[in-house]
């Protein structure tokens, strides 16, 4: 069993690649950029982040319906990544603006004036013309995709090495971790933390060095690299809980103080998850935000970590086929009632604005499936094969 590739291991990994890159395919035929027409470029950008969505669900099935560590801060996590990728796009972008407007000077400008210049376009309106020390090395890409990694990486592995070695568990660790997220969250709305305070980072859309490139293209462009994650990802996830560190992850799930009797460091394993999945949400952030084409310290907030949860129990916890399925219905829902695209019901006495109405009906959906199909949507897949098979 153990020679054995994973997609042969995991039957779900070989029909869940096939169905992305059909997926992928086919949105890229109907694109504006590449194909028909008949997908809109917002409509295409919402597909691209419903998929880091899906990844981030992903990384969230892992640590809680694998591991069984209930995590109320993954979005923090996902927030940090789009940052780090924020400040490169901001840096690059109002550089190129600020070379171009003093490219008339009949004096050539210096690189420091073209530096103070750019710090004084971003920063000015929170009252500052400096650059903070964290936007260091917001001039590089490669340094700048590395910190995508390393600083939700290194932040989920300090507060889990402390967790995780006091025993903290249960509800108590959840609290913790919506803690951190609060604390992340009200230090970012400051306007003295170097990142723009509420404003948070914008014009991330536009991309350095594609400026006579159309969003038609770039929207596929980060619609491709969105699927291609999530791909490496289902088949990563695959294989860490397909195989013996597998078993003992879920062992730990389902009795953690026996595990540790029998003489596992329980506490590895988790770090180890709990850090993976983290890193995992910061790149599907930092693939996010450019499509969003904003960021700002709401994104952060402990209810988005929520919702994260919501995703996964509605999708199906302990499924990674379910995570995807409940993060893809339920954005592609919240877009439809958000967005404007559902009517309004008028009812003479009341007009339900399903805008208003959105988080109730989410709120619905999570107790129904709960009280009726604690398998989640992914239990439905789960039913359909195996009356196939009969």
């Amino acid at each position: 069993m153990e020679g054995k590739s994973i997609f042969t291991r995991n039957r779900s990994v070989p029909i869940f690649i096939g169905l992305l890159a059909l997926f992928t395919l086919g949105v890229t035929i109907l694109s504006e950029g590449y194909g028909t027409g008949a997908l809109s470029v917002s409509f295409t950008k919402v597909l691209g982040m419903t998929l880091c969505l899906c990844l981030a669900a992903l990384a969230m099935d892992l640590v809680w319906g694998y591991c069984g560590i209930l995590s109320l801060g993954h979005f923090a996590f996902f927030g940090l990544g789009g940052y780090m990728i924020g400040m490169w796009l901001m840096t690059a972008r109002t550089e190129a603006v600020v070379r171009a407007n003093l490219a008339g000077n009949v004096i050539p400008p210096t690189e420091a004036e073209v530096s103070t210049a750019t710090a004084l376009q971003i920063f000015s309106v929170v009252g500052a013309e400096d650059w903070p020390w964290m936007w260091a090395v917001s001039d590089s890409l490669v340094l700048s995709l590395l910190l995508v990694v390393l600083i939700p990486g290194l932040l989920a592995l300090v507060f889990g090495w402390l967790a995780f070695r006091s025993r903290v568990t249960g509800v108590y660790l959840s609290i913790l971790t919506q803690a951190m997220t609060l604390a992340l969250s009200l230090y970012l709305f400051q306007n003295d933390t170097g990142l723009r305070g509420n404003n948070g980072l914008s014009g991330l859309q536009n991309i350095p060095g594609a400026e006579g490139i159309g969003q038609d293209r770039i929207s596929i462009w980060f619609f491709w690299a969105s699927a291609l994650a999530l791909g490496i990802a289902y088949i990563g996830a695959a294989w860490v809980v397909s195989g013996k560190f597998g078993n003992i992850v879920r062992a730990i799930r389902d009795d953690e103080q026996r595990v540790r009797f029998l003489g596992y460091r329980v506490e590895g394993y988790k770090l180890f998850v709990f850090t993976l999945t983290a890193v995992i949400c910061g790149i599907a952030g930092a693939l996010y935000y450019p499509q969003a084409g904003i960021i700002n310290p709401d994104e952060i907030a402990p209810i988005a970590s929520i919702y994260l949860a919501v995703w996964v129990a509605i999708g199906g916890r302990g499924r990674l086929y379910g995570a995807v399925i409940g993060a893809a219905v339920v954005s592609l829902l919240s877009t439809y009632f958000t967005g404007g695209r559902a009517p309004d019901i008028d009812l003479g006495i009341y007009t339900i604005e399903w805008v208003d109405w959105w988080p109730v009906l989410l709120g619905l959906g999570f107790v129904l499936v709960t009280l009726f199909a604690p398998k989640g949507l992914g239990g439905l897949v789960d039913l359909i094969v195996r009356k196939d098979k009969a």
